[in-house]
Parts: C-alpha cells; sequence; structure tokens
C-alpha cells in the first residue's frame, strides 16, 4: 500500500474527529429559558379610587417613549435635571459600574482563544553523557493550557457574563430615571416651600397686627386681657411654623443640590423666591396601558431578567465541571545550543501537549457548585417576580393618586376660599359687636391651615404627576436626532 492509499483512508478519520469535534464545541449545558409568568393581575385595580384614573383625553405618547425633555416644559426644571445627569455621582457611578462589567465580559469572551505568547529562554546545564557544560536557546511562539471549550463551560461564563452587562445597563438607566423624578420632585418642593414662606410671613404680618389692635383695646379697656394672650398665642403659633418652614426650605435645597452635583445656579434661586406651584406648566396625563407592558417599559425589571438569565448560565457552567476539562500546551519556534545558530535552517520545530482531566473524586464539589448555581436560579426567579409586583404596586398607587387628588384638591381650594370668606365677615362682626373675638382667632386659624393644605395638595398632585412618569418607565429615552439638513449652525452638543 503507498503513502497516496493511507493518506486517503486517513482523511476520512480525520474529518469524522474534526466533526465530532465541533459537535462537542457546539454543546451547551445552559437549561432552555422561560420567563416567569407575571405574579400579578391582568390590569390595574377597576374599584371605585380608578373611576377617574381612564385614558387621557389627549391621546399622549407612553411615558417609556416619552424622552423627558418633552414630557417636562419648564425651561428651568429642564436645565436643572441636564445638570444632574452631568453631575450627579450616582448617575456616574452606575455610568462606571457598566464600563467595568462590559470589561469583564470581555475577559471572560478572551478566554474562548488561546492566549499567544512570545517566549523566549536560554539555559546552561552539564550534559548528561559526559558533563561538559551546555548552551540551550529558543525563541518561538507558545500556547499555554488554553482550554478547548468542548462542553461549553466557558460559553456559559461568557453568557453570564454578558447578562451581567446588559442588566448592568438597565440599571444605569433606571438610575438615570430616578435621578429624573428626583430632581423634578425636589424643584417642586422647593416651589412649594417658597408658597408656603410667603404665607407664613402675610399670616404673621396680618397676626402682628391683630396684636396691636388688641393691646390698644385692651388698653382702652374694649379688650380683655384673654383676647391678647390668645392672639399672641395665634402670632406665636405662625412664627413657629414659619421657622419651621424656613428649615425645611433648606434643607429641601440641600437635597436638591446633591442630586445637581453641584450648587444651585444663582439665577434659579433668586426665581424661586417669586415663583409659586401654579406657576408650574401642566404636564401631560399619562395613559397607563396595561401591566404586561411593564415587562418591557420599565429598566429595572429588565435588570432583574437579565440577572436571572446570568443565572441560568451560570448553571450551564455549573454542569459542565462534571465533563473532561481538555487543554493544550503548544510552541512553535526555532531552538540551538548556539546563540548564532538561532533562525538558521533546520533549528525550527514545534511541539504539542494536550492535556484532558477527568473529575474523579472531589468530595463532592461538582454537585455542590451545580446546587449552589440552581439556588442562585431561584433567588433570581423569586427576585424578578418580586421586582414586577413593586412595580405594578407603584403604578397602582400612582393611578389612585391621579384619580383622587385632583378631587382633593379642588375641594381644598374650595374649603380655603370659604374659609376667607369666613374669616372676612368674623373679622367685621367682631368689629361691630357682634361675635367674640374667640370666633374671630378661630377663624385666623382655619384660614391659615386651609390655605397650607391647598399648596401641599398641590404639590401631592404635581410629584404625583412625576412619579408616575417614572413608574411606567419614562425618563430614560432620547429626543429623536435632528436630521442634519434641518440643523442650526451651531456646534454641536453631546446628548444626555
Amino acid at each position: 500500500m503507498n503513502k497516496s492509499d493511507r493518506r486517503a483512508r486517513r482523511a476520512p478519520l480525520s474529518l469524522g474527529l474534526l466533526a465530532a469535534a465541533l459537535l462537542l464545541a457546539g454543546c451547551s449545558m445552559i437549561p432552555a429559558y422561560e420567563r416567569p409568568e407575571a405574579p400579578v393581575a391582568a390590569d390595574w385595580p377597576s374599584n371605585v379610587a380608578f373611576a377617574a384614573a381612564g385614558s387621557p383625553q389627549a391621546p399622549v405618547a407612553r411615558a417609556a417613549d416619552l424622552p423627558w425633555q418633552d414630557y417636562f416644559a419648564d425651561e428651568r426644571l429642564r436645565r436643572l435635571i441636564g445638570l444632574a445627569l452631568d453631575n450627579n455621582r450616582d448617575l456616574r457611578l452606575a455610568m462606571l459600574n457598566v464600563e467595568q462589567v462590559r470589561a469583564q465580559y470581555q475577559i471572560q469572551r478572551a478566554n474562548l482563544f488561546p492566549t499567544v505568547n512570545l517566549s523566549s529562554t536560554a539555559q546552561r546545564a552539564p550534559n548528561l553523557v559526559n558533563g561538559n557544560l551546555t548552551n540551550s536557546f529558543n525563541v518561538g511562539l507558545a500556547v499555554s493550557a488554553w482550554e478547548i471549550d468542548f462542553f461549553g463551560r466557558l460559553s456559559s461564563l461568557k453568557e453570564q457574563a454578558l447578562a451581567q452587562y446588559l442588566a448592568s445597563d438597565e440599571g444605569r438607566k433606571a438610575a438615570q430615571i430616578s435621578l429624573v423624578s428626583a430632581v423634578a420632585n425636589g424643584w417642586l418642593a422647593l416651589l412649594a416651600d417658597e408658597e408656603l414662606i410667603d404665607l407664613s410671613r402675610r399670616t404673621v404680618a396680618t397676626r402682628e397686627e391683630s396684636i396691636r389692635l388688641t393691646k390698644l383695646r385692651l388698653d382702652n379697656g374694649v379688650a380683655s386681657e384673654l383676647d391678647f394672650r390668645q392672639a399672641e398665642s395665634l402670632t406665636e403659633t405662625a412664627r413657629a411654623t414659619l421657622a419651621q418652614q424656613l428649615r425645611q426650605r433648606a434643607q429641601d435645597e440641600n437635597a436638591l443640590v446633591l442630586l445637581l452635583g453641584q450648587s444651585l445656579p444663582e439665577d434659579l434661586r433668586a426665581e424661586t423666591a417669586r415663583l409659586r406651584l401654579a406657576d408650574a406648566p401642566q404636564l401631560a396625563e399619562l395613559p397607563a396601558g396595561l401591566p404586561s407592558e411593564l415587562l418591557v417599559n420599565r429598566p429595572d425589571i429588565r435588570q432583574s431578567e437579565q440577572l436571572l438569565l446570568a443565572s441560568n448560565a451560570n448553571i450551564g457552567a455549573a454542569r459542565a465541571a462534571f465533563f473532561p476539562r481538555i487543554a493544550l500546551t503548544a510552541q512553535a519556534g526555532t531552538a540551538s545550543n548556539e546563540l548564532d545558530g538561532l533562525f538558521k535552517s533546520g533549528s525550527w520545530g514545534f511541539t504539542l501537549a494536550p492535556q484532558l482531566l477527568l473529575p474523579i473524586f472531589d468530595a463532592g464539589r461538582n454537585r455542590a457548585g451545580l446546587a449552589s448555581a440552581t439556588a442562585g436560579r431561584d433567588i433570581a426567579v423569586a427576585q424578578y417576580e418580586k421586582s414586577i409586583q413593586t412595580a405594578f404596586r407603584e403604578v397602582a398607587d400612582a393611578l389612585a393618586g391621579r384619580a383622587t387628588l385632583g378631587e382633593q384638591l379642588r375641594a381644598q381650594q374650595a374649603q380655603a376660599q370659604a374659609e376667607s370668606i369666613r374669616f372676612n365677615l368674623s373679622d367685621l362682626r367682631y368689629k361691630n359687636g357682634v361675635s367674640s373675638y374667640l370666633d374671630l382667632l378661630d377663624a385666623q386659624r382655619s384660614l391659615f391651615t386651609a390655605q397650607q393644605l391647598a399648596v401641599q395638595t398641590r404639590l401631592l398632585q404635581l410629584q404625583n404627576q412625576v412619579t408616575l412618569y417614572r413608574v411606567l418607565g419614562g425618563g430614560w429615552t432620547e429626543p429623536p436626532a435632528v436630521p442634519v439638513a434641518a440643523a442650526a449652525p451651531a456646534a454641536p452638543t453631546a446628548t444626555r
């Protein structure tokens, strides 16, 4: 049999071995993924509290598709949100975490490929035959212990790292949503603080004038000391309320400064003294959609699902640990006993050293690893389901607020108007001697309380709209890019 016949018979065998190797290399031990059923109702609660929370009259885009630049019409608020997105340290940490996890994914992906190094060694040792000292030099390329992924262990770890990277990116989006919402709520709280402070200052001034008049009446024997002390008590109560509101305003500004990552711009700080909640532009009414849409609209839910996929892929790596691990060490280059003999003809060569390790006894390490990976997957399932339930509850609460806060605000404003009329009538009756000073003081106290509640309810209504935008997944999308032909000649700026 000649050499050509032997080569012809070896060819099918080699091709078969190559095909088997490729087939094994394509094996995956990762369990088939099935998204868990959402553990919530198919629709939002349909009780009385939601009767007024139907679809908005003017159709608008879903919250997840509505950029924050379009949802918030207040130019001052948009400026603050832009500053926060540029300077907030929590968001910066989230972005850096994405970069770190992406690098870890690239490291894990690189393990699928051999690492080729340039190897150079020089050795001087006695000859085993005659005892004379001899030299040995070699230079070449070397591959050290490259694991051939026959059973998908490295592929499973790569899929796990990829899912963790995608989860970190969803976490960044969730952090941006929370930041946009927090800045908006902080700005609205600052406006409410200014309105309450202005109300308290006017109340203090009115009550100080009341004290002055009551003192004159007391000195002239028209009023009693009881009337004077009651007026004095109400005035001090208003001063205490003013001090409390000044403190709350300072704390709210400090909280906003922390979110911005810098001091509040001076022009905006000066403007807050004259702005009121009533001056805040109206926010668009958002369609609630269906609970199932939260699975694709909320970055925090998508983050939980990616972590679930990572845990599922980890099971594949744990299963592959039960199978043989094949590694290859190889080297190709030139070797010589003399340094000047390197790279000469006849000095070239190569070595191949495959290694197979089959687990026989590991004291239950692999079984424990698989049990741990399975438990981790079950934990991730529970966390994923909990994130869906939390999102459902948050949206349901915001819808309940939208259904009731409007009527509550109307009632509070009507009450404040009625108390204002009552105060004017009580003051008139007191001046004409028809009613007692106690009736006037009670009317003053009730008017102040009603006016405060009206401002606080308006704040709750606006903040509830911001919260609904957040819990529906709004706040991380960017506005569509402006076409080049329609763009202004100004220099381009980085998108946020």
